[in-house]
Parts: structure tokens; C-alpha cells; sequence
């Protein structure tokens, strides 16, 4: 389950468009934050993609992308030219193509390497859509198949591109707009594939274009609800719009933070169904996913700033700066689905890992201090100015100070009395979780 939203310059404070995404998939699918150069390509070469080859286009450009590690393709990232690209999971009454396909987030990568421009990706992405169509398996240790949206962004417009199987819909965002694991295009849209009514109309779904509704007749309708995809969407666009035109980037990270207007006694292990935008692996299938990985992009014209978590569950990390040009602050060795403490995701998962022990108590010893330090980075990254010398010795201090913080929480977290003791499946899941990864022993 995954949230993302875009702001347009006009709805923000600043006057640049915002856009941001929550990457939720399995708890110990580390999400390795990979910069790309531009490059150019030999007549005839061909690209292996996660699961099939495509051709190669003659020029790729430079791109920061967030990806599960043993993918090829990326759940959101941005490109040198200003464009920022996150997808969405949706499930259609479609059948889904389980062998070798392109995947959602190979489709999104695509856009990003060959697209200059956000209408630019939405077509690359469209083009290789009708030709490879999508699919493979997308889950990692529990196999997960489906369809997928976009939301494609740069300084001046964004689209939110819908899919199910080969057809399409795209909508040219005009608003703030969010999107979540459900088709949310009805029966407006800018463009769409040739066959999108004509399909539905053959397999009864509706009588015409004058009855129909992409999310109407495309949905499924089990998944689609137990996603709780609706009343995220709704948590995103209400929290933006309440805003008044004046959103801030905090605002941006904040709402990455949601639990959906919970208060200080909410605790993600009361529940079995349902989700929130940061969302909390726990028991069962409905709840088996964890933000593993968040991002918000301030897009200005002609310039960029990447606020990345590079760690799971926002509420428990902090946002730090990163400029393509200025090059990733750190260097890791290659992330796999366990343990490493040489790895900043894996020591995060220490902190994030206690916290959940006894969360309404032990998030209270650290949130302030959280949010106060993401303050300092706002306002030093605005010092840096467009230099990037500047802007890499900021992103570095960031990073710095960020794993210093979080490593003397980690302590004052474990030393912390467990006031009230989470249920007990709840307990079970996370010990299965941090067995499987390998985790050092919890308190």
C-alpha cells in the first residue's frame, strides 16, 4: 500500500509544486536510494529491466531513484531535468499477466531515464505500456501481482496516469491531487487508450461512454476496498486542501507522518484491517505492509531539492536533503533483505523496532527532537543556496547528524520501560519479521 500526492506551485507557500510519496511494501524489503548518470547508448543495445530485455534508447538521463533492493525498477524517484515519477498499486477486474513483463516501477524508472519533461515521461511510459503491457511478480518474499497509477510531475504541470492491464487513462492535474491503491479517474480525463470504452463495454461493465467510469468498471472491488485506498486518498487531499493554498514543505513531510488524525495514544498494533499513510506492518494480510521508504520533492523551476528518509516508517525517521547534482552524501555496501549494521536503513530498523515495542510511549522520548532537527536541515539547506560544493558538504552534515541522532535514541528507546506491552499476534508478527532479517535481539 502506497500514498503520493502533488502540489501545484499556486497551492504551496513557496510557490514551487511539492510532490511527495510513502513506499509501503514488506517490512525487511530494504529500499536502496541509488543515483544514476546520464549516458548515452550504442546503436542496437538492450536494457535488461527486472524481468525481460527491451531495447535501448540512445540517451538516458541522470536519475535519483528509491528501489527495493532486488529490483530493477524504482517506486519513486526524480530525474536531472526536474521530473519526479511515483506509482501506485491498483487492482482491476483485469486478469494480471504473471509471467515476464515490465513491472510498475520499470515503467516508472523508464519514464524518468528517457522522459525531459513530465509530458514527456507520460508518454514513454504510455508507449511502452501498449507495447509490453505489465506485470510479473512484484512481491518479495510473498508473491504480488498488480496494476498500477502514476502520478508524473515536474515545475510547471503533472499528470496522474491510471492503468489496468494495456489501457489507460490520464488526467492532467490542475489542483492538489493524491492518489492511493485504487483508481480514482472517473469519466474525465485528458487522454486515454483506444480501447479503454469500448472493452468495458463489451464485458457488460457499462452501456457506453455515456455510463461509463474508469474506476467504476476497471475496479476490483475486494482488494480495492481492503486497501483502505479511499480514506488514505482522502486523508492526503483533505490534510493538503485544508492548507489553503499555503502548504509547506514540513506540511509535506507531515502528512507522510499521518496515522490518519490519531491521537498520542494511538498505536498501530490495536488493528488487523485498515491502513494509514504511514503505515505500520503487523499482523495479518490486510496489514502486511510497512512504509519502508519515503521521499518529498520541492521542484522549483530550474532547480530541485530531494528531502529523503532513506529509512522505513517516517514517524520514526528524519527527512534529509540530497541534490543530484551535488552527488549522494554517503556510500553503502549492496542492501539485501537482512541485517547490516554498515547499512542506514538496518540501523534505523534498531530504532524503529524498539519504538513499536511500546510506540505511544517510546515515540514521545524522540518526536520533538525529530522534528526540531528537520527544522535546522530546512533552514540549512536554504544557506547552502545553488552552489554545489555548498549544497554537498550540507547534504553530508545532514546525513551525519541524522545518524548521530539516531543512534543515541536508539539508546534512550531500549532503556525505556515497556509501559503497555503490545497484543500478543502483534508481538509474534514483528518477532517473525526481525528473525527473518536477521535483526540483533530485541529489548
Amino acid at each position: 500500500m502506497c500514498d503520493t500526492f502533488v502540489v501545484p506551485g499556486h497551492r504551496t507557500a513557496a510557490g514551487w509544486a511539492l510532490f511527495g510519496k510513502n513506499s509501503d511494501r514488506e517490512p525487511n524489503e530494504a529500499q536502496e536510494i541509488v543515483l544514476v548518470p546520464a549516458q548515452d547508448h550504442a546503436a542496437g543495445a538492450s536494457l535488461r529491466c527486472t524481468y525481460i530485455e527491451i531495447p535501448q534508447a540512445a540517451h538516458t538521463h541522470a536519475v535519483l531513484l528509491s528501489k527495493p533492493f532486488w529490483m530493477w525498477g524504482a517506486e519513486m524517484g526524480v530525474n536531472e531535468n526536474g521530473v519526479a515519477i511515483g506509482n501506485e498499486a491498483v487492482f482491476t477486474r483485469l486478469p494480471y499477466e504473471k509471467g515476464a513483463a515490465l513491472t510498475g516501477m520499470d515503467l516508472l524508472r523508464l519514464g524518468l531515464e528517457r522522459g525531459a519533461s513530465a509530458d514527456e515521461a507520460l508518454q514513454v511510459i504510455i508507449t511502452l505500456l501498449e507495447q509490453y503491457g505489465q506485470g510479473g511478480n512484484c512481491g518479495y518474499e510473498h508473491p504480488l501481482y498488480y496494476h498500477n497509477s502514476f502520478i508524473i510531475a515536474d515545475a510547471g504541470s503533472a499528470w496522474v496516469l491510471e492503468t489496468a492491464g494495456r489501457e489507460w487513462a490520464a488526467e492532467k492535474v490542475k489542483d492538489v491531487r493524491s492518489i492511493s491503491n485504487a483508481i480514482t479517474i472517473g469519466s474525465d480525463w485528458e487522454r486515454a487508450s483506444q480501447n479503454l470504452v469500448s472493452l468495458a463495454t463489451e464485458r457488460k461493465w457499462c452501456r457506453g461512454r455515456e455510463d461509463f467510469s474508469f474506476s467504476g468498471c476497471y475496479s476490483d472491488f475486494l482488494f480495492t476496498r481492503f486497501s483502505a485506498a479511499k480514506y488514505r486518498q482522502s486523508c492526503t487531499t483533505h490534510s493538503l486542501e485544508a492548507k489553503q493554498g499555503q502548504v509547506r514543505l514540513q506540511d509535506a513531510m507531515e502528512l507522510l507522518r499521518s496515522h490518519g488524525g490519531a491521537g498520542p495514544e494511538w498505536r498501530p498494533d490495536k488493528a488487523v484491517v485498515g491502513a494509514e499513510v504511514c503505515m505500520h506492518g503487523g499482523f495479518g494480510p490486510v496489514r502486511g505492509s510497512q512504509s519502508v521508504a519515503s521521499m518529498v520533492v520541492e521542484l522549483k523551476p530550474g532547480d530541485m531539492t530531494v528531502w529523503l528518509t532513506g529509512t522505513s516508517a517516517p514517524c520514526t525517521g528524519i527527512f534529509k536533503p540530497v541534490w543530484m547534482a551535488a552527488g549522494l552524501p554517503w556510500k553503502e555496501p549492496t542492501l539485501q533483505g537482512t541485517y547490516s549494521p554498515e547499512v542506514m536503513f538496518w540501523r534505523h530498523e534498531q530504532l524503529h523496532r524498539e519504538t513499536l515495542l511500546d510506540y505511544p510511549t517510546r515515540i514521545q522520548l524522540y518526536a520533538a527532537e525529530r522534528d526540531a532537527l528537520e527544522a535546522r536541515f530546512r533552514e540549512m539547506a536554504v544557506k547552502a543556496g545553488q552552489n554545489a560544493v555548498e549544497r554537498s558538504q550540507v547534504s553530508r552534515g545532514c546525513f551525519e547528524l541524522a545518524s548521530q541522532a539516531e543512534a543515541a535514541w536508539y539508546e534512550r528507546v531500549r532503556q525505556a520501560p515497556v509501559r503497555d506491552a503490545n497484543v500478543f499476534y502483534y508481538q509474534s508478527t514483528w518477532r517473525k519479521y526481525s528473525r527473518d532479517a536477521q535483526m540483533p535481539s530485541e529489548s
